[in-house]
């Protein structure tokens, strides 16, 4: 067991610290670590989680402040965001919430898989070019995070909803587009995260592991609802790789719950990951 394993952290806890890899046998080598040498030092929850699609008000986010959640998904850019108008979403509103308490995880649904399922999500699909348009769009996503104050040493979960994995062709431009995505995003000194179900992208990106393949995400944010978290059981990744502290897992989605008199449909996850560095803090 790593060592930093060894200090087990507490539920809602957050731990600074940089990403260690554990060793395997016979295994192509993990992603690297998420932050490099003289980066700032990640911060990491350990606890529960809820996503929305658009960004709640302060007045909804201090009323939830007694609910099991401690950590929040925020959407903050993409052209394939599903809410693309975020009313509350602006660096008063996040600094406000981390004065709050509440740690972020930031959302960026740019171009989508070309055999992408949701037919709303076809039209955003990634081009013909894909690796200098995961870049574009790595660039995008840097820009909109520090002009909301999602500081250097932030996670930037990448969006690529479900898609047809028996298609090589479009399996092989979304590795492609995610690589190159992943790299920039590192290049610019935040931590390239990954979200998907995890019975189309991240049964991918765990074959890309096994394969040996490069500059993949740092954390993996799998979709599986089946009621109940399993950060560390998941069918489709091996039990060491994206560990420790890089792992996020929704549980189940679209279900409804009421704190403090106010009412949301959200996703819900369990995390052991990095979150949003807010400013300088």
């Amino acid at each position: 067991m790593p060592v930093l394993l060894a200090a087990a952290v507490a539920f809602g806890a957050v731990v600074v610290g940089l990403l260690v890899w554990p060793a395997r046998e016979n295994q192509a080598p993990a992603p690297v670590p998420a932050a490099a040498p003289g980066a700032p030092a990640l911060q990491y929850f350990s606890g529960r989680a809820f996503d929305t699609c658009e960004a709640p008000s302060a007045a909804v986010m201090r009323a939830w402040r007694d609910s099991p959640y401690q950590a929040v998904g925020v959407y903050f850019g993409g052209r394939g965001r599903g809410c693309p108008v975020q009313r509350e979403l602006t660096p008063d509103w996040v600094a406000s919430m981390h004065e709050l308490g509440w740690r972020m995880l930031p959302l960026f649904v740019g171009s989508q898989a070309p055999c992408v399922i949701a037919e709303a999500k076809r039209r955003y699909a990634i081009g013909r070019t894909p690796g200098p348009q995961g870049t574009q769009e790595a660039g995008d996503a840097v820009r909109a995070a520090r002009a909301l104050g999602f500081g250097e040493g932030s996670p930037l979960y990448l969006d690529i909803e479900a898609y047809r994995t028996d298609d090589s062709g479009c399996n092989a431009t979304t590795v492609s587009f995610v690589r190159a995505w992943s790299r920039e995003v590192r290049r610019l000194g935040y931590v390239p995260g990954f979200y998907s179900s995890a019975d189309s992208g991240i049964r991918q990106l765990e074959r890309e592991r096994r394969a040996g393949t490069e500059d993949l995400p740092s954390v993996v944010w799998f979709a599986r609802w089946q009621g109940a978290p399993a950060l560390d059981t998941e069918s489709e990744l091996d039990p060491q790789a994206w560990q420790p502290h890089a792992r996020i897992h929704q549980y189940a989605g679209n279900v409804t719950e009421t704190y403090g008199g106010r009412r949301m449909t959200i996703d819900r996850s369990a995390v052991d990951a990095p979150v949003a560095r807010i400013g300088g803090a």
